[in-house]
């Protein structure tokens, strides 16, 4: 299914794969996530989302192509090098702000921002500062993970983490809760 084109890709899709490739970044989103990702975004008519963990772009791509014109994105990652890939291929809409930050650190100072869609595919949001990243999501919101399937270029003790993070989520009765074996390893949740 991976090779099989879910949806029309984005403008960016190819250029931004093939600088990927170049960068030798191997922690991409898979196209089916990324499809998705650009099919959630739809259902946030003039939506406020935010992305940590840019990388090089490419499921920011997919996430601009599924929202409208009055929706805007915040997406944020440490790596400059990588943020840049996103910057000469994305940075021209002006509904996205790329931020080169430490996530921890922009999730404390932003804590009182309100998201109607957030996509954690990094550390801060999902492993480290989860309770301040789902405070930020509003009634209706979808938060959205991947990654929670085994893969092979997890360290050691990794997949205690992410099991003790399903079992955190699944604990909240403030949140709608759908594991799914598919793809990565994606989970939706949707605040109450």
């Amino acid at each position: 299914m991976e090779s099989t084109i879910i949806q029309q890709q984005p403008t960016a899709y190819d250029s931004i794969k093939k600088a990927t490739e170049v960068l030798g970044f191997l922690q991409m989103s898979e196209i089916s996530t990324c499809s998705l990702l650009k099919t959630l975004a739809a259902t946030k008519p003039s939506g406020e989302f935010l992305e940590l963990g840019t990388g090089t772009g490419l499921a920011t791509a997919w996430i601009l192509d599924g929202m409208d014109e009055e929706s805007t994105l915040i997406s944020l990652d440490n790596d400059e090098t990588l943020l840049n890939v996103a910057k000469e291929n994305l940075g021209i809409d002006r509904r996205l702000t790329l931020i080169c930050t430490d996530g921890n650190e922009w999730l404390k100072r932003n804590s009182k921002m309100r998201f109607s869609f957030i996509f954690a595919d990094t550390w801060p949001g999902k492993y480290m500062m989860l309770e301040e990243t789902l405070a930020m999501l509003a009634p209706g919101g979808i938060y959205i993970i991947d990654d929670m399937l085994p893969q092979s270029n997890w360290p050691e003790g990794h997949a205690e983490k992410v099991a003790n993070l399903l079992s955190t989520l699944d604990a909240r009765d403030d949140m709608v809760v759908t594991k799914m074996h598919w793809a990565s390893g994606i989970v939706l949740v949707v605040k109450k």
